[in-house]
């Protein structure tokens, strides 16, 4: 089907600058919403805690959160250009949402109430989600499931993490 002969709200949603802004805004959104909760939570009360030897040094943990929200955004940019929309776009669009969501929520849980508990309830949850919206986007598009592969994987070693920090704190 060419794209004028898709129907006007397709046409509309799949100009470059409304898809930029519908992926990089909920990503970027979520980011601060975490950084709010995280940053003032660093000294003394993280730096406080007993912490496994595999926990790597804080200077890491920007850096590697800036490429995954990074590619976090292409991947929501290549459901959102994926036309036309149907259902398993839909699905795949609200499993993106959704770990987003508790990607923020983590960090509130976690640093922002000071529980490494509830951290774990939300980020293991997360991780299941995060897997969900891998399968579901690599039906529709192969570069957005596969994009999403490394924040599976440091989801992953974050649970572990949370789960050792929450039983060297308890």
């Amino acid at each position: 089907m060419a794209r004028s002969e898709w129907p006007r709200a397709e046409r509309a949603r799949a100009h470059p600058l409304a898809l930029a802004a519908g992926a990089l805004l909920p990503v970027v959104a979520a980011a601060l919403l975490g950084q709010r909760a995280t940053l003032p939570n660093l000294a003394p009360w993280y730096a406080g805690l007993a912490k496994p030897a595999f926990n790597p040094p804080n200077a890491i943990f920007g850096p590697v959160w800036g490429a995954l929200y990074a590619t976090m955004a292409y991947a929501a940019w290549r459901l959102l250009r994926h036309v036309p929309a149907g259902p398993e776009r839909r699905v795949a669009l609200a499993l993106f949402f959704l770990q987003l969501a508790l990607n923020a929520a983590w960090s509130w849980c976690f640093f922002g109430l000071h529980r490494p508990l509830l951290g774990l309830v939300d980020i293991l949850p997360q991780w299941l989600v995060i897997l969900a919206t891998i399968k579901w986007s690599w039906r529709l598009d192969r570069r957005a499931g596969a994009s999403l592969v490394p924040l599976a994987l440091w989801v992953g070693f974050a649970a572990v993490l949370n789960f050792a920090i929450w039983r060297l704190n308890r």
